[in-house]
């Protein structure tokens, strides 16, 4: 059974080489940065549907076998792309006001960061609802940094309930851009409008 491992994420300082499932040399994690890149243009080219591990490695010039070493599927490396490239954005800053202000703020970030990328966000709808174990891993990881923010947010006081109302807004303002239902313009105010309605005027 192959190990997978995580993508790199872009810093200022050296090439980073966490993982997943394993450590990389730093060898492996230029070859697995290359896959990534290679993933995002694809993604914009071709979109979701037209990408393959193979077409992604052909764009990379790595061999497909040795892409597959790294990505058991496509749902493996799109959501391994879009959990990087949240993990990897820094949390907004000076956010002011009541808690009900510091969740939309978060909120609102989040949105952005998806209108940024708007083929890697439709692609990670589909992506994340994928079978694969390392999936499974992933969409865990991505849940928990999404719930982190909202309840840092929310801050030591809150209300399970409210933080988990708020998921559910997220995951539902996630779907609803994602499938093109909303623009990720609209769905940030919708957000916006919901949190007031679910917070008020929440400290």
């Amino acid at each position: 059974m192959s190990s997978y491992v995580s993508i790199p994420v872009a810093t200022d300082g050296p090439l980073s080489t966490e993982a997943t499932r394993r450590q990389l040399n730093r060898r492996q994690a230029e070859t697995v940065e290359k896959l990534a890149q290679a993933a995002l243009e694809e993604l914009r080219e071709v979109g979701y549907d037209a990408l393959t591990v193979r077409s992604v490695a052909g764009r990379a010039r790595v061999a497909p076998a040795t892409a597959y070493n790294y990505f058991s599927s496509k749902n493996h490396l799109v959501a391994e792309l879009f959990w990087r490239r949240l993990a990897a954005r820094p949390r907004p800053e000076g956010a002011v006001g009541d808690a009900a202000d510091r969740v939309i703020a978060v909120l609102q970030d989040l949105v952005r960061f998806l209108g940024e990328e708007p083929e890697l966000a439709a692609a990670a709808n589909p992506a994340l609802l994928g079978p694969d174990p390392d999936v499974q891993h992933l969409r865990l990881r991505f849940g928990l940094e999404v719930q982190q923010r909202l309840a840092d947010a929310l801050g030591t006081e809150a209300d399970p309930q409210v933080l988990n109302t708020l998921l559910m807004l997220w995951a539902g303002g996630l779907l609803e851009g994602g499938m093109g239902y909303l623009s990720y313009e609209q769905v940030g105010e919708q957000m916006s409008v919901a949190v007031r309605q679910i917070m008020g005027g929440a400290r």
